[in-house]
């Protein structure tokens, strides 16, 4: 972080945001810093009174009492406060870690990608934990600063001499601090950010820990890990190699002002210049000082660590967020079969639509024109790069169109809110990722209040039923078990896209790890499934489309060609070329023919 004060500020203002919705509870432990600190500061002058009332030989009950008192009412105030603002900096923490969430679950999921997932989810745990003590430093360096004046202001009530001595003492210390702070700061940011490489790097490896030991990768990736733990290490000892150095011009600073102090204060009461009984409170001050010293250097520490998060944390408010629900979207029920007179009317529908990832990058897909029929199976295929996914991705709005429009029902998206076209569709990637949780939660997980009947007929038609019946726990069994194989979970996955009929089912070929004899049960139910509304099926192994009643061949973004299996075979060379290359023909003698 910059010395300046110009850059200083704004980073300040944004730790300030944290704090700001919390001022009513900083007020008050504010205001009781400031009580525990006139307990504080009145306790030499009345241990000077004690003394001045044993030379006097009057009794000792009143000021005993009342010092007494003052420690009692002290220790009550500082317990107070330190509960206070101990409450307050967990809240402040978990509302940072509730926004980040929110903000993430409510990005767009191309902005989402773009960063990495370790580092994100440091932002939330790491990050988030540097406010914890940075929440309650302002009110530490208000308190701390009062404290070191007011002492300093009754040092010079007792003797002015001895105060100039002390602030002398004081000013060199500061000025050591002024010029080692901020370089606490930068090294305290850079270890942050390593943090976050750190956990991106990781997070990558743990993902793909079978792909990294079969290509026996454990050494290469274990070095740039560790590469980047070590640079988190050289910049956290840096910032420690500092915060040491400052701490010790603190108490060496302030040990050799206390024994110079003491030999003028002795050699002054030589001269009857000063009382004894003010020496020894003068002195008591002395020893105060290293009270509020040490906490504006851990106050100034903590906010210099907490600038640098919070800088952070507010960086995740630059991932764009999906757009609110639009004034003009009308609430739709989940599931609305179509009327008959609406069958012919396509459930959804391109419009002249072309999309790109950036505006700086090409068009994914350009001036798509295509209808999915409210009933039937669609298959898209084309190779690598084509537009497939884009596809699906406009589908499920998570990416909106740079021209033309899409249709749900006839009516424009842009009148729909996500959340009612997302009802309308049910979704299965090609990872099938699982959400954590049981079996239950995950089949559920779209329907919450689905019944046991439905979970166990949807089961059934994913041949998962008696698998899930045989496991110890049945549907509570947590997925991070190894009784459950990659291909069971994709049908897990596959059976919480189909619980409760969707009218558009989207299938990111689904059926890529299943053995052949499921996989032709689950064709079969994939055309029940047709029968009854719309599957669209993004076919990388085309033994999917032999059954679909419309092909739709991509290239290069655009849509080639449309036709059955056998018309596309017979007139389209790059179908040709795809059906060639996947050896999926069902009939030989028709593809000799076709590609001949």
């Amino acid at each position: 972080m910059p010395a300046s004060g110009s850059a200083l500020l704004p980073r300040l203002r944004t730790l300030l945001s944290f704090l700001a919705p919390h001022r009513r509870t900083l007020l008050l432990g504010l205001v009781l810093g400031l009580v525990a600190n006139a307990a504080g500061l009145a306790t030499p002058m009345v241990t000077k009174w004690v003394l001045d009332t044993l030379g006097s030989g009057e009794p000792m009950t009143r000021p005993i009492g009342v010092l007494l008192a003052l420690v009692l009412v002290g220790a009550l105030i500082t317990l107070w406060q330190w509960r206070l603002l101990g409450t307050l900096a967990e809240q402040v923490v978990l509302d940072a870690r509730t926004a980040m969430v929110g903000r993430y679950l409510r990005a767009r999921v191309g902005d989402l990608h773009r960063r990495p997932s370790g580092e994100l989810v440091t932002r939330v745990t790491s990050d988030a934990a540097l406010l914890h003590q940075a929440s309650g430093s302002i009110i530490g360096l208000v308190n701390s600063t009062i404290a070191l004046l007011g002492t300093l202001v009754l040092m010079g009530v007792l003797d002015l001499f001895l105060l100039g001595c002390t602030i002398v003492a004081v000013l060199v210390v500061a000025a050591v601090m002024g010029v080692l702070l901020p370089r606490i700061a930068k090294a305290t940011t850079a270890a942050q950010e390593s943090v976050g490489r750190l956990g991106g790097t990781l997070e990558g490896t743990l993902r793909a820990i079978r792909t990294v030991k079969a290509s026996r990768a454990e050494g290469r990736l274990g070095e740039r890990v560790i590469a980047d733990a070590r640079d988190t290490a050289a910049h956290s000892v840096r910032a420690a190699r500092i915060s040491a150095s400052v701490w010790t011009v603190a108490w060496t600073g302030i040990q050799l002002a206390v024994i110079a102090i003491l030999g003028i204060g002795a050699w002054r009461a030589q001269r009857d210049l000063l009382e004894i009984s003010s020496l020894i409170a003068f002195l008591l001050y002395a020893f105060q000082l290293m009270g509020p010293i040490s906490e504006l250097t851990q106050n100034v520490t903590a906010l210099q660590a907490g600038i640098a998060a919070a800088g952070r944390i507010r960086e995740v408010e630059a991932i764009g967020v999906e757009s609110p629900a639009t004034p003009a979207a009308v609430p739709l029920p989940a599931h609305r079969p179509a009327p008959e007179a609406d069958t012919d009317q396509p459930v959804l529908a391109f419009r002249g639509v072309t999309a790109r990832y950036g505006s700086d990058a090409p068009p994914a897909v350009s001036g798509i024109d295509l209808e999915i029929p409210r009933r039937g199976h669609t298959a898209i295929v084309g190779p690598s790069g084509a537009g497939k996914t884009t596809l699906f991705s406009l589908l499920l709005r998570f990416l909106e169109p740079e021209h033309g429009e899409l249709l749900l029902d006839g009516r424009p998206y842009a009148a729909h809110s996500h959340d009612q076209v997302r009802a309308r569709l049910a979704y299965v990637e090609q990872e099938t990722p699982v959400v954590p949780g049981t079996i239950r939660d995950n089949v559920r997980f779209g329907h919450p209040d689905a019944t046991e009947a439905e979970l166990q007929e949807v089961l059934r038609a994913v041949q998962l039923a008696e698998k899930v019946d045989s496991l110890p726990e049945g549907l509570d069994t947590p997925l991070a078990s190894t009784e459950v194989s990659g291909g069971q979970r994709q049908r897990i996955a596959l059976a919480r896209a189909m619980l409760r009929t969707p009218d558009v089912l989207l299938l990111d070929e689904a059926t890529a790890q299943l053995d052949g004899l499921t996989e032709a049960a689950l064709h079969e139910c994939i055309r029940q499934r047709a029968a009854a509304g719309a599957v669209v099926t993004i076919a990388h192994r085309l033994s999917t489309v032999l059954d679909a009643d419309r092909i739709v061949v991509l290239e290069q973004g655009r849509i080639r060609a449309q036709g059955t299996h056998a018309e596309l075979l017979a007139s389209d060379e790059l179908y040709q070329k795809l059906v060639r290359a996947l050896r999926i023909a069902a009939d030989q003698d028709v593809v000799a023919a076709a590609v001949a």
